[in-house]
C-alpha cells in the first residue's frame, strides 16, 4: 500500500470539539490553540460536547467562510509531519526559548522536557531550564539547543514537537506528541 493510497482522516465542521480531541489526541494542544485563536473559548473540560463545531460557530455569529477557514487550519495541523525518532523544537519555539534564556541570564542552557501526573487525562507536560544534562538524561539536539529528557520517560515523549504560538487568545509552548492516546477537552493534559 503506497502512502498516497492511505486516506488520512480529516476534521469536518460536523464534529464536536470532544470528538476532534478524542480522534486526534496526539495533536490536541495544537488543535486547541487553533480553535481558541479562531475566537472559540469553549475549548475546555466544560465544553458543550453535544454541539458540532459548525453549530457552535454559527451560534457565536461566525460565517460559513470562517467555519471553512478554521476547518482548513485544523486539517493543516493534522498534516504536519514530525520525526518519530527524536524530540524537536520548531524554529519559532527555539527563538522564543533563546529570548527567555537571554532575559533570565541563562544563555547556553538547555531545555528540560518532561511530564507529570496531573490534569483530567493523567499527564501534563513540563518545560523548564536545564543548566546541564544529568547522567540519567537522554540529550536531543534541535535548532541549536539541547533538550534534556529523563531516559525513563523518553518512550512517552519521543517524536514530540515543541512549538510556540503567540496570539491574542493566548501564548505559550505547545506540544504535539504522537504517543498520546487520549486528551482532555481543554487540550492541556493527556494519557498514553
Amino acid at each position: 500500500m503506497t502512502e498516497s493510497s492511505v486516506t488520512q482522516e480529516k476534521i469536518t465542521k460536523t464534529m464536536t470539539i470532544e470528538e476532534i480531541f478524542s480522534r486526534f489526541p496526539n495533536k490536541s494542544q495544537r488543535l486547541a490553540q487553533e480553535i481558541t485563536n479562531a475566537g472559540l473559548h469553549c475549548v475546555g473540560c466544560q465544553a458543550a460536547t453535544w454541539e458540532t463545531l459548525e453549530a457552535g460557530m454559527l451560534g457565536h455569529g461566525y460565517s460559513e467562510e470562517a467555519i471553512e477557514e478554521l476547518v482548513g487550519l485544523l486539517n493543516e495541523v493534522l498534516e504536519e509531519k514530525t520525526d518519530p525518532t527524536t524530540i524537536t523544537l520548531t524554529k519559532r519555539a527555539a527563538e522564543k526559548y533563546r529570548a527567555i534564556l537571554t532575559e533570565d541570564g541563562r544563555e547556553g542552557w538547555g531545555l528540560r522536557f518532561a511530564d507529570r501526573a496531573a490534569g483530567c487525562s493523567g499527564f501534563e507536560y513540563v518545560l523548564d531550564y536545564s543548566q546541564k544534562a544529568s547522567p540519567s538524561d537522554r540529550i536531543f539536539h534541535s535548532e541549536g539547543l539541547e533538550i534534556h529528557v529523563e531516559e525513563a520517560i523518553v518512550s512517552r515523549l519521543i517524536g514530540s514537537e515543541i512549538d510556540y504560538v503567540d496570539g491574542l487568545n493566548g501564548s505559550g509552548f505547545k506540544i504535539s506528541n504522537p504517543n498520546v492516546r487520549s486528551a482532555c477537552g481543554c487540550g492541556k493534559s493527556q494519557s498514553y
